[in-house]
């Protein structure tokens, strides 16, 4: 019965010093083997092999990248506003000896270290350019951590402001003067509005005037045309009928009331020519009654085939 005890007292102990012997790391992880209490090696993943009660093995160390979120701190910009921003980080272990050696407690280094960086930018930088240059303020305080950083073993891949929250009042104050600039650029923009629509208008009121000059002035010129070549035929008419005094006494008198003719017309004034005009016409009626009152000349007689005066 003491012997089955024995042996599975060894079975156990075997079990347990195989279990301290062998030891598998996972995927993107480290361990540190110390050998009688000094640093001995940095163990990959894989299955590896190390010396029970001599060698011991820290916690293993994650080397993927890591995100870490920092809580709001207080930060006083250039022009005296006080302003809470709260940062996240990315940060990859690179040298698990040095992260564990090194620095006692790696993310309260990171999270001091981000803050004080981090009050020393915004400090140097308007409300307005804090707001508006956090790629800025990004880049110097990532390239700020790598630089210090990097002797932990520890490699910062980027910092990102979360947010920027100014107090009550100035983001009050912040809105108005934004709805001001809103309204002053609507403003702007209706004005420019309103004047490329005048410049517009004005624009088609000009060509419409050249337009309507230019239709008129060929109006007038066509007009004038027709009238000249009326008079030049009429002219041409009346030369080649060869009118008498009298036909052309006649004619002016009928022309006579249209001259007369009109509102604005209220003292006509007889022409010298008229007195000539109505002797002729005179003298034309009477032609015609001496023509009418003159008895006509018989007419010869008939002369009939077979007479003997024919």
């Amino acid at each position: 019965m003491a012997g089955l005890i024995v042996a599975a007292v060894l079975i156990l102990f075997a079990l347990f010093l195989a279990a301290k012997t062998v030891r598998i790391i996972p995927q993107a992880r480290a361990g540190v083997v110390e050998r009688l209490g000094r640093y001995s090696r940095t163990l990959t993943p894989g299955m590896t092999i190390v010396v029970p009660f001599i060698d011991r093995v820290r916690p293993l160390l994650d080397l993927r990248e890591q995100v870490v979120s920092f809580p709001p701190q207080p930060v006083i910009t250039a022009d005296n506003v006080s302003v809470g921003i709260d940062t996240v980080l990315y940060f990859t272990v690179t040298e698990p000896k040095s992260a564990t050696y090194e620095i006692a407690n790696p993310l309260q280094a990171i999270e001091q270290l981000t803050v004080t960086t981090l009050r020393n930018i915004v400090g140097s930088l308007t409300l307005e350019q804090a707001l508006t240059s956090r790629d800025e303020v990004n880049d110097r305080l990532r390239v700020v951590l790598d630089e210090r950083t990097g002797k932990w073993g520890i490699r910062i891949n980027g910092v990102e402001l979360k947010s920027i929250d100014p107090p009550g009042g100035i983001q009050e104050a912040m809105e108005k003067q934004m709805r001001a600039e809103r309204d002053r650029r609507a403003a702007i923009l209706t004005a420019e509005g309103v004047k490329q629509s005048a410049i517009l208008t004005a624009e088609g009121e000009k060509q419409s005037a050249v337009l309507k000059a230019e239709g008129g002035k060929q109006a007038a010129i066509l007009r004038a045309e027709g009238e000249a070549k009326a008079i030049d035929t009429v002219f041409k008419a009346i030369h080649a009928g060869d009118p008498d005094p009298k036909l052309l006494s006649y004619q002016y008198l009928q022309m006579l009331p249209q001259l007369a003719r009109g509102d604005a017309n209220k003292i006509w004034v007889i022409p010298s020519e008229f007195t000539q005009a109505l002797s002729n016409l005179s003298g034309f009626a009477a032609d015609v009654t001496e023509r009418r009152q003159k008895p006509e000349p018989p007419s010869p007689p008939a002369v009939t085939p077979g007479d003997p005066a024919a």
